[in-house]
């Protein structure tokens, strides 16, 4: 017996080579590429460009794009066996999305026209193996190129994204890549457009893509805050806002604020937290304020949150923010280099950002508002206070903002206007907090103007609140008299109210100025407050105007009163004699006074209780100037 057949092993044939696959692949008959394909695939798993741009060359397009359809039922060969055209589809997918590893073969017009055909597979196909590599090869091609994006967006991409999202498990390379080819079709598309097409699949794509933010702890997480980010903070979002509001099962707003306390209260840069605050504004703008309070009922969701838990780190990561933006704002303004492209970049980019965090401050002011209002349990008493006490932290820093401004004798700007606007709506709530940092930085306040405004207007109109509030009292009266400010209330009214009117969301800030020139005029001996004669006539005139097409009684009793108390300082000879009032003015009064004067003596009540006391300061005005005013006192005794 020859030992030597028991002493050497037997030699395993040979790996075939690189050169021996592309003989193959050149080879005339089909069966030589298909066989060239099978041994190929071990050399697509790297990613050798040089290696796979040789394969791609030898192979061709058309043998590729014949086997994709034989494998589709769609060749020549089509009554091939199911078994065969599933090893053909398999085959043809895998080599494609290995040839789309080199981005000039995915860029390739052979490439993008595959779209199309693997789009349809896909809804085919529930192999986790193959819909994997269809995702890949749509990934590689729409990133090499614009071409690819439009493809798969009007070729039906967020349909199928919108039907299999919901089936893909969390964290999976398939979640992955259909949220990066999400992100692509963004990129490179007009949310209006995507928004108009695909609203529903759009809704179920954020369902799906917010819990994906709230269970995940990797890259992906973020991923997910990104995509949502900038799908609910557009400028577009509004039909996908009220899409999202009405939608019955809530849960997605609920992993909405895992999510967001998950990165605000963990250690992640601070690019990624602002992004999660601009999340948090889109959802407080859907669901309303009380998104930020409340118990976290999700049954994958084992870590117990707080209910307090989102409204004070959002508050808390807002006000840092805050004080970091303004203070690099205030840098920008006033000591870095001027008139430089990226400086303005610069400074409009921090105003975007910090405009994003004074809209969830003053969210959360009118969320402690409401809560104070009903007397409610929905926070304690404690987080009541953390919270009070991180609202007057961020006002006093915006205040200081705004004192930086007035030292530099600047009162134009969108950023000092959103600033006067926080405050406010703060100093609404709370009219005596920082009393005299408020009472010294009034005049400047009121004095601002937004870049597009020609004379301030909001500046007033924010701090309207405020303002009635405060000259309830004999004190609030002396500040803004002494100031000057008063006129700039009243031309804050005329605008409200006269010709060419500004139109507002709520009609009740026309009472607010109402009432805070009522304040002054029911005080003026107090405060010696003498109108001068220009504000007076323009704002009778407006007032007249306001009422002359009005049956609303407070409208009328609210304008006589004022008007009644402006009288008492001159006559309808000093009117009509004025270059800015005539005989159709005080026709006009003459009317609103026979009317408001209308139930005077006949016991009956004109309106409300509030209407009533109205009347009575009429009635005490006109017993006091009627005499001074004959076309007025002709028209109420007719």
């Amino acid at each position: 017996m020859d030992s030597r057949s028991h002493s050497q092993p037997e030699e395993s044939a040979p790996s075939p080579s690189l050169d021996d696959c592309l003989k193959l692949l050149k080879g005339e008959r089909d069966e030589q590429r298909l066989a060239g394909l099978l041994v190929v695939t071990k050399f697509c798993k790297g990613d050798d460009a040089v290696s796979l741009r040789k394969i791609y060359d030898a192979v061709g397009p058309r043998f590729l794009d014949r086997l994709l359809r034989t494998g589709l039922g769609k060749g020549i060969n089509s009554g091939n066996s199911s078994e065969n055209r599933d090893a053909y589809l398999q085959l043809s997918v895998t080599v494609l999305a290995a040839f789309c590893r080199v981005p000039e073969i995915a860029s390739s017009e052979d490439m993008v026209s595959k779209v199309p055909p693997i789009l349809e597979l896909m809804l085919k196909e529930s192999g986790t193996s193959i819909l994997e590599e269809c995702y890949e090869f749509l990934y590689l091609v729409t990133n090499a190129t614009g071409d690819g994006v439009t493809t798969l967006y009007e070729s039906g991409g967020m349909k199928v994204l919108a039907f299999q999202m919901s089936t893909f498990a969390d964290g999976s390379r398939l979640m992955e890549l259909a949220i990066r080819l999400l992100q692509l079709m963004l990129s490179k598309l007009s949310l209006e457009i995507i928004t108009n097409d695909y609203l529903s699949e759009l809704s179920t794509i954020v369902t799906v893509v917010a819990r994906e933010f709230a269970v995940l702890h990797n890259a992906l997480k973020f991923e997910s805050l990104h995509l949502l980010t900038a799908v609910l903070s557009s400028n577009y979002s509004a039909l996908l806002h009220e899409a999202l509001r009405v939608m019955p099962d809530s849960k997605w707003s609920m992993y909405m604020r895992v999510g967001v306390v998950a990165i605000l209260q963990n250690r992640v840069a601070p690019a990624e937290k602002l992004q999660a605050l601009i999340l948090a504004e889109s959802i407080v703008s859907i669901k309303g304020e009380e998104w930020l309070i409340g118990k976290i009922d999700l049954p994958d969701i084992q870590d117990s949150i707080p209910s307090d838990r989102c409204l004070l780190l959002v508050l808390e990561s807002s006000r840092v923010e805050i004080a970091v933006l303004l203070n690099e704002l205030a840098y920008l303004k006033y000591e870095a280099s001027k008139n430089t492209s990226s400086t303005a970049e610069s400074f409009f980019s921090k105003q975007r950002n910090v405009a994003i965090a004074f809209s969830l401050v003053e969210k959360i002011i009118r969320l402690i508002s409401n809560i104070a209002e009903s007397e409610g349990g929905l926070i304690d008493d404690n987080t009541f206070m953390k919270v009070m006490n991180g609202l007057n932290e961020t006002i006093g820093v915006v205040l200081e903002y705004l004192q930086d401004a007035k030292e530099h004798e600047r009162k134009k700007g969108n950023d000092l206007l959103a600033s006067v606007r926080l405050v406010g709506s703060y100093l609404a709530e709370t009219p005596h907090a920082c009393k005299e940092k408020v009472r010294e930085l009034l005049q400047h306040m009121l004095s601002i103007e937004g870049e597009d405004e020609p004379s301030p207007f909001y500046s007033v109109f924010f701090l309207l609140p405020m303002l009635c509030q405060t000259t309830m009292e004999i004190e609030g009266c002396k500040d803004l008299v002494s100031s000057g400010m008063y006129k700039a209330v009243a031309e804050c009214l005329i605008k409200l109210i006269g010709p060419g009117r500004v139109t507002v969301e709520d009609d009740g800030c026309i009472f607010l100025a109402c009432d805070t020139i009522l304040n002054l005029l029911l005080k003026k001996e107090q405060v010696r407050f003498p109108m001068d004669e220009s504000t007076s006539i323009h704002l009778l005139k407006a007032l007249a105007y306001w009422t002359e097409d009005s049956n609303d009684p407070t409208i009328i009793m609210m304008a006589s009163c004022i008007c009644a108390l402006l009288f008492d300082s001159t006559s309808e000879e000093a009117l009509v004699n004025n270059t800015y009032f005539d005989s159709n003015s005080v026709n006009s009064l003459s009317r609103l006074f026979a009317r408001s004067l209308a139930s005077w003596g006949q016991g009956a009540p004109y309106g409300k209780k509030e209407d009533m006391d109205l009347l009575e300061i009429v009635t005490a005005g006109y017993s006091r100037w009627a005499h001074r005013f004959p076309h007025i006192k002709e028209a109420v005794e007719r």
